[in-house]
């Protein structure tokens, strides 16, 4: 695809910082099957994109992102081998931002809930407004948080720490998750944008081979450790998929999100 075909992502360019905004505010940002095969593209052709050297990733509206789509989660339960297609996008996700030779920044602009969380703390740098949260509460759907937050929590809080927020799905509020190192900085709300935009133009201005050769150096170890986790963690994520407490907890969840 080229940038200019996505729907669910909205791309935009201020200099060469190239911004990509996840654009479902009505359902805050909540992925969907197309939003999640975009985000499978995404990172690969905002890479390949000579006219950039920054990339910002972003929510419309008041959220980062919600995670999962109740609506998807109950099509993945009823058509159980869609999931392996989900599967392979979830590890083109995660191993293209790995990839991405160009500095990748959150702005974590509303709640970060689920892969939301996952997608903002694989970028390289995350800036949160102080009156957003993370969390990711696969468990409180009843399944494995095999999208990589089981990679990517325990790197960067330590592995007690992350296995209590995995194991409950508690929410993090942004400046905790910035004291603990989740995050790098939480920031009034407005001074995020403001923040995010001169810490880009920081990074467009300073020698851009040598920022991308030592992303490209650090990310070798997240890499090998994505590589030897993410394919146990999807295939426990597809087991509990076909759960019988998946399928209660998201009736619940429906329920309650129309108001039964």
């Amino acid at each position: 695809m080229k940038l200019g075909d996505y729907e669910a992502i909205a791309v935009t360019r201020r200099g060469r910082v190239l911004t990509l905004t996840m654009n479902r505010p009505e359902r805050l940002n909540a992925v969907d099957a197309q939003l999640h095969t975009e985000l499978s593209r995404i990172f690969v052709d905002a890479a390949n994109d000579p006219d950039s050297d920054v990339i910002v990733l972003t929510g419309a509206g008041r959220a980062f992102c919600a995670g999962g789509d109740v609506g998807w989660m109950q099509d993945a339960i009823d058509n159980p081998d869609s999931f392996e297609v989900t599967m392979a996008e979830a590890k083109s996700i995660i191993f293209s931002l790995l990839d991405c030779p160009k500095p990748t920044i959150s702005r974590i602009n509303g709640p970060a809930v689920g892969l939301g969380a996952t997608l903002a703390l694989f970028c390289d740098i995350s800036f949160a407004a102080e009156n957003a949260y993370l969390s990711d509460p696969h468990v409180s759907i009843g399944m494995v948080a095999g999208d990589g937050g089981a990679v990517i929590w325990p790197q960067l809080i330590g592995f007690a720490r992350a296995k209590e927020f995995l194991f409950t799905g508690d929410r993090i509020d942004a400046r905790r998750a910035a004291e603990i190192g989740l995050i790098n900085r939480a920031i009034p709300a407005e001074e995020l944008s403001a923040t995010v935009d001169a810490f880009a133009d920081r990074m467009v201005a300073g020698a851009t081979k040598a920022i991308r050769f030592t992303k490209v150096t650090v990310n070798l170890a997240l890499k090998q450790l994505a590589s030897s986790i993410m394919d146990a963690g999807l295939a426990y994520e597809a087991l509990t998929n076909v759960s019988r407490d998946h399928q209660l907890l998201v009736e619940r969840f429906r329920a309650k999100s129309q108001g039964r």
